[in-house]
């Protein structure tokens, strides 16, 4: 398990911004491979060190504990680090390549694209080829799509296809859209957090469930 193991045939699912032991539960229950804290203090979904390590430790085994970073300092990633059991980094805000090698030390991570209507996806991959996996999201004010899409269609065929195993999609997926977006790209993983909230920062266990349900649906239907 685990959100950047790769098969055609099984699209891995993140759930980001718990916040609460329930949401946890919740989570896994329904069948998710990683669940995202998210480290940045501005955002309604932050969390704490301590609390993100209170939360990681009701994840069963093969399931990633992502910790999502907005430019942070040496400092503040080690203070994470530090009581937090980090098994996957997202670097979500303008963190050169060589600083995202370095700051993980040998773990695995995700760089975060904000995409818009001139992004250089060829120039982005080259960029972070040291990345374990490209999340694709909106360009949007601030950091974090704000639940709001961006054009799929848009992503160079060549491109998706060359880095299918590496694509985590996000940006304003929900249910009834994430069927589509798999069956148009196919894709390594995808990434939820306002699509599953009844309000911002509150998630429903109900919506979670109906997501993961609606990506098995659309892993289990044939690609016309």
């Amino acid at each position: 398990m685990g959100l950047l193991t790769y098969s055609a045939n099984r699209t891995r699912i993140k759930i980001c911004g718990l916040r609460t032991p329930a949401d946890i539960d919740s989570a896994v229950a329904a069948g998710v491979d990683a669940v995202g804290f998210v480290f940045y203090p501005p955002s309604p979904r932050a969390v704490t060190p301590n609390i993100a390590a209170s939360l990681i430790s009701r994840l069963p085994a093969g399931v990633d504990a992502v910790g999502l970073v907005v430019n942070a300092s040496d400092a503040q990633f080690e203070a994470i680090r530090a009581v937090a059991p980090i098994t996957l980094w997202q670097f979500h805000g303008d963190e050169p390549p060589a600083v995202c090698q370095r700051l993980a030390q040998g773990q695995p991570w995700i760089k975060a694209a904000r995409v818009g209507g001139q992004f250089a996806y060829d120039d982005f991959s080259i960029q972070y080829s040291q990345a374990n996996a490209f999340l694709l999201d909106a360009l949007v004010e601030g950091y974090g799509g704000g639940g709001v899409p961006f054009d799929w269609q848009g992503i160079p065929q060549e491109w998706i296809s060359a880095n299918a195993p590496r694509v985590v999609l996000s940006g304003g997926l929900n249910a009834h859209n994430v069927g589509e977006a798999i069956t148009r790209l196919h894709p390594c993983a995808v990434d939820v957090s306002s699509g599953v909230e009844i309000s911002k920062g509150i998630k429903d266990p109900v919506l979670m469930k109906q997501f993961i349900e609606a990506v098995r649906i659309a892993d289990a239907t044939p690609s016309p």
